[in-house]
């Protein structure tokens, strides 16, 4: 086991029981289990979200991902009628953007939806995306505009593992409370974890902060490569609050509240653009560097999330830790527990 290499795919793989995989989150929200890992005692703690407070340092800064997920899951019709689902990714300019079809596309087909909605393929592209514009009434939309008509006719895009349609709930269970700035199709899931009356006390007893990363589909994609080094990272649009830079710029000690967070605290370190597209991707041979704990739902097999946690913690650690979770019944990914790393 300790022989793993942590530049190899493989390394990351593990089993998960099918019956530990969330479709629901705890109700209430904070009645989630929180596994605690502390670096500088080795030692581990379970508690629940609700308990998330009391195992804090009083002196670290929390940095909050306030992005808000869109409906960006459409069903609908080639002009031919066979049924087509369509998952908006992200824009691309004003009125052109890159999305995933389920189904057989090719370029110049029209698709058809609810309100008028039409989607004209432009181009098939090598990563899988379809790149499309968008119509209603012969008129063509910009990103505004379509995801205005989405909070109408689009679906909660849950990720693929939950396999149950959205319902009406999914709306807000599957949206942070803090959530400000439209343009997410997955969700920050660390965030999801928050009562009003945690985060409120998390607000008088922590300085917080914000940054916008809008969640794409590509948090999905999976490591295709053996060579986990070759694998090229999806690019997801960010950007960074004054107050929240010039944190990261001091040494103040950082709790990012989730992968997102770490990952644009970190791209900023390294490229000093407070607003872009992060494109970075962390592992155990390239470490966080300004990040000091880690608030984090439990990943995939293979995933770039779970080489984040490997990043922070190291391989070995990051298969123990999951073994223990497994063995004491947490539930995992995007509704599921949570992991703090001290």
């Amino acid at each position: 086991m300790s022989d793993r290499d942590p530049l190899l795919l493989s390394s990351y793989d593990y089993y998960l029981p099918q019956e530990q995989i969330a479709t629901y989150p705890a109700s209430p929200k904070d009645s989630a289990r929180l596994l605690i890992y502390d670096r500088k005692s080795d030692t581990i703690t379970h508690a629940h979200i609700s308990d998330l407070l009391t195992h804090l340092p009083p002196e670290c800064a929390v940095i909050l991902n306030n992005t808000k997920v869109i409906k960006a899951r459409l069903f609908g019709n080639k002009e031919s009628g066979a049924k087509i689902e369509l998952l908006l990714n992200s824009p691309l300019d004003d009125d052109r953007f890159s999305v995933y079809i389920r189904g057989r596309v090719k370029p110049h087909t029209l698709l058809l939806f609810e309100h008028d909605l039409r989607a004209k393929i432009l181009s098939l592209e090598s990563d899988g995306t379809r790149i499309v514009q968008f119509s209603q009434n012969d008129k063509i939309l910009n990103f505004e505009q379509l995801i205005d008509l989405l909070e109408t006719i689009g679906h909660t895009p849950l990720p693929p593992y939950i396999k149950r349609q959205d319902t009406a709930e999914d709306a807000t269970l599957y949206q942070p409370l803090f959530a400000k700035h439209r343009g997410a199709v997955a969700a920050p899931t660390a965030s999801l974890h928050f009562t009003p009356e945690l985060f409120e006390a998390l607000q008088a007893r922590h300085d917080t902060h914000y940054i916008t990363l809008h969640v794409g589909a590509g948090t999905f994609k999976p490591v295709e490569v053996e060579d986990i080094k070759a694998h090229q990272m999806h690019r997801e649009f960010y950007e960074i609050s004054p107050s929240a830079k010039t944190l990261i710029e001091g040494e103040t000690p950082i709790l990012a509240v989730g992968t997102t967070v770490t990952r644009t605290i970190e791209y900023y370190v390294r490229t000093h653009q407070s607003a872009g597209a992060c494109d970075l991707f962390l592992h155990p041979h390239n470490p966080p560097q300004r990040v000091n704990h880690l608030l984090t739902n439990f990943h995939l097999p293979k995933s770039t999330l779970l080489m984040l946690v490997a990043s922070f913690i190291g391989l070995q650690k990051t298969h123990e830790l999951y073994q223990e979770a497994i063995d004491n019944g947490y539930r995992f990914y995007s509704y599921g527990d949570a992991m703090l790393i001290l």
